[in-house]
């Protein structure tokens, strides 16, 4: 029964990895964007007639209203399941491809990629990641987000060498139409293979190892599962916290993605996709790694690594980027480190999310967290876009990006981590108490279980002796 259960789970993580694998087109968007600019620049009947500021316009609504849809998604995931979910963002994703592909209008492709696109990949993405971390252990959340998430980052690694090869063979709206065939079919044939385990249903490894051990078993009462609604959620100081650390992880990241392919022209020409598919190898790699670190040393001490590291990144970029004797290696390496450090807040959040409020309301507090990520995505993309068209270089956007990332790093000392709170409320008494019942009236205490409650009752009397001091 176990077996069939761990099974059964990995394959909803093999569905929704599939289907984030062809959500992840968003990530391509550097590659649309440069046929259009070749476009608005040969001009003519036919072509792009777009103000080369507003080039990121469709990419920055996408990333928007991806966004905030994610509270509706969410709900639909949370409410009717997550296969009809699913299938809604399979729709709403061909239709918007569906769209852009019979017009060059600027609003028109606001309206497909920017809004149904976006949309539809609220919704796919919603249903990915809930069904199945449901199917594993608690100490396995990390890793299991990490693998389904990891889909949307890694979908570049094919996405554009095939985009780049069909705008050659068949030019973009052809190829648009050909994309928004293939990801209808792609997202709703996978969602047949989501759903959730049954109610009732408790996950082999982690809970059964521990309740072969009545102690442990009833240590475990002692933790209280958080399982808050998402108004109760954002009157929390841990929601706004995590919601600016959002905003600032992806904004910086979504920033580089958005115009990677741009920033590679001039060292690796028309094999510049080349940057955008490592850069997507990176995404997926942080979202693993991220996701299973974060399961060891904990959610906060992995996301202030993360933050650090793309700081530090962001600002090596400004000389990389800006000079034209830079080797593409170099170019192509400082993207996939970018993109490993973004694509591992696409881990820790989800699972912070499930750490501290709880799975009940999941899909919809994620979905309102997930908020931030389009706001960030936004801004900083359009920022960037109009610094770009204004200076005709990248430095200002990647000092900004850097300074944000800075304040990030400090700002991620600060967020609270559920379980270790309640780790530090455990005492002694209530161990040793738990221990003896366990054990039996006359029954003494393993010397290693002696020796815990002997330190956590020293900790126990030295904070009440520094009350008393300070009171005094």
């Amino acid at each position: 029964m176990a077996e069939e259960a761990f099974n059964r789970g990995k394959l909803v993580v093999a569905a929704g990895t599939g289907i984030n694998l062809a959500l992840g087109v968003l990530y391509t968007w550097s590659i649309f964007k440069g046929a259009i600019k070749e476009s608005v620049e040969a001009g003519g009947v036919g072509a792009f007639n777009w103000d080369p500021a507003s080039l990121n316009d469709p990419y920055a609504v996408c990333c928007l209203v991806f966004a905030f849809s994610m509270i509706l998604a969410g709900k639909v995931q949370d409410a009717w399941g997550p296969r009809i979910s699913a299938v809604i963002g399979g729709v709403l994703v061909g239709a918007g491809f569906l769209c852009i592909s019979l017009t060059t209008a600027y609003a028109a492709w606001v309206l497909g990629f920017g809004v149904l696109v976006g949309a539809g990949i609220a919704f796919g993405y919603s249903s990915a990641t809930p069904p199945a971390i449901k199917w594993f252990p608690p100490n396995q959340t990390g890793r299991i987000a990490g693998i389904v998430v990891s889909g949307f980052g890694l979908a570049s690694v094919y996405i554009a060498p095939l985009a780049q090869y069909l705008l050659g063979v068949w030019g973009l709206q052809q190829a648009m139409l050909f994309f928004g065939i293939a990801f209808l079919v792609i997202v709703c044939t996978f969602a047949l293979f989501l759903h959730d385990p049954p109610q009732g249903f408790v996950p082999s490894g982690f809970v059964e190892r521990r309740s072969e051990n009545p102690l442990n078993r009833n240590v475990r009462e002692l933790f209280v599962q958080p399982h808050l609604a998402p108004m109760e959620m954002m009157k929390t100081t841990n929601f706004w916290k995590l919601w600016c650390l959002y905003f600032i992880g992806a904004g910086a990241g979504l920033m580089v993605i958005g115009s990677v392919a741009g920033m590679a022209k001039s060292s690796l020409g028309s094999q510049a996709f080349l940057a955008v598919a490592l850069l997507a190898i990176g995404n997926a790699a942080g979202r693993v790694v991220a996701g299973s670190m974060s399961d060891k040393i904990g959610r906060s001490r992995t996301l202030a690594i993360v933050f650090a590291l793309q700081a530090l990144l962001m600002f090596l970029a400004v000389p990389v980027v800006g000079s034209e004797l830079s080797a593409a290696w170099l170019l192509v390496s400082l993207a996939t480190c970018i993109g490993f450090n973004y694509g591992a807040n696409l881990a820790i959040f989800p699972s912070f999310t499930k750490d501290l409020w709880g799975m009940k309301h999941f899909g919809v507090n994620y979905g309102v967290l997930f908020t931030a990520w389009g706001v960030g995505g936004f801004v900083m993309s359009r920022v960037s876009q109009s610094l770009i068209a204004h200076t005709g270089s990248f430095t200002p956007s990647f000092i900004t990006a850097g300074a944000f990332l800075v304040i990030g790093t400090i700002l991620s000392f600060f967020v609270g981590d559920h379980d270790a709170a309640q780790v530090k409320a455990i005492t002694g008494k209530d161990i040793r108490h738990l221990a003896e019942s366990a054990a039996g009236p006359n029954a003494s205490l393993s010397p290693a279980m002696a020796e815990i409650t002997a330190s956590l009752d020293t900790r126990e009397k030295m904070a009440a002796e520094q009350a008393e001091k300070t009171a005094s």
